[in-house]
């Protein structure tokens, strides 16, 4: 079984010919399956970017939203177009929607969007404000209060979702990859060769998939958890327990490609 990953590729920087560029680097590999987690295009292009991508992959694609996918939409009119792709084609599929996934007999796949949850660093004082609180319309507008309330309902409701599925797929398997776009820890959100600072870390981190990562993995010892998350646009790998490690995937606006292959009986 090989498993192609990519994320924060921003296809809306590029032209239709450059897309088909990324999706044959996608395949070079002969993957069996490819993951993207998150910041794939924004809302207004998002079904096609992804349905572009399909039709030049052989193999299928399964994906978690970042928040660059809501910018010039809505949280629930998105994620209603990835339930709609999920269930009505050949793929890609959102992971939210597909469950746990069988990628061998002793590997599964599952996945949430995750978000910058305000738990991590100094959400009270921080002076950042991204353009999620101008683009995303259930964000725009709101109070720093306001804000914070609302990133911490959507991790907790992906952290809900998560749950269950994890606690299922440890217990069936020897490894489970666990598709996300924010890093779920601080030790994994690093830009630059630097963990994020606390002015930052509010908004790059989701310490509510973290803490059910984390519990679910002490509960299971004899399964390898492997997360794989986006984000900072920064690599890095982070050691959280023995049997936990996240992967962060680098990347660069204008120049997408493939983070990391790996292979699993």
């Amino acid at each position: 079984m090989r498993l192609t990953w990519s994320t924060d590729v921003h296809l809306n920087f590029l032209s239709a010919a450059a897309v088909d560029r990324f999706a044959a680097a996608l395949s070079a590999g002969a993957p069996d399956a490819v993951v993207l987690t998150g910041d794939i295009s924004e809302a207004p292009a998002l079904r096609g970017h992804l349905e572009q991508l399909q039709r030049r992959v052989e193999c299928p694609i399964y994906f978690v939203l970042g928040n660059h996918d809501f910018y010039r939409g809505s949280i629930s009119d998105v994620r209603a177009t990835a339930q709609a792709l999920t269930q009505s084609t050949d793929g890609p599929f959102w992971l939210p929607d597909v469950g746990v996934l069988a990628l061998s007999e002793s590997t599964a796949l599952v996945g949430v969007d995750g978000w910058g949850d305000a738990r991590a660093g100094d959400y009270a004082n921080t002076p950042i404000r991204l353009n999620d609180f101008l683009l995303i319309e259930d964000l725009a507008g709101l109070s720093h209060a306001n804000v914070v309330a609302r990133v911490g309902a959507i991790a907790d409701a992906d952290a809900a979702l998560l749950r269950p599925r994890l606690q299922d797929a440890c217990a069936r398997n020897d490894r489970v990859i666990v598709a996300t776009h924010v890093p779920p820890f601080r030790d994994a959100c690093v830009h630059e060769g630097k963990v994020s600072d606390d002015d930052w870390l509010p908004w790059f981190c989701c310490v509510a998939v973290g803490d059910v990562l984390a519990s679910v993995a002490r509960a299971h010892p004899q399964c390898e958890i492997t997360v794989l998350c986006g984000h900072t646009h920064s690599s890095d790998k982070a050691t959280v327990l023995p049997n936990l490690t996240v992967h962060t995937g680098g990347a660069d606006y204008g120049s997408p490609a493939v983070a990391e292959t790996f292979d699993f009986d």
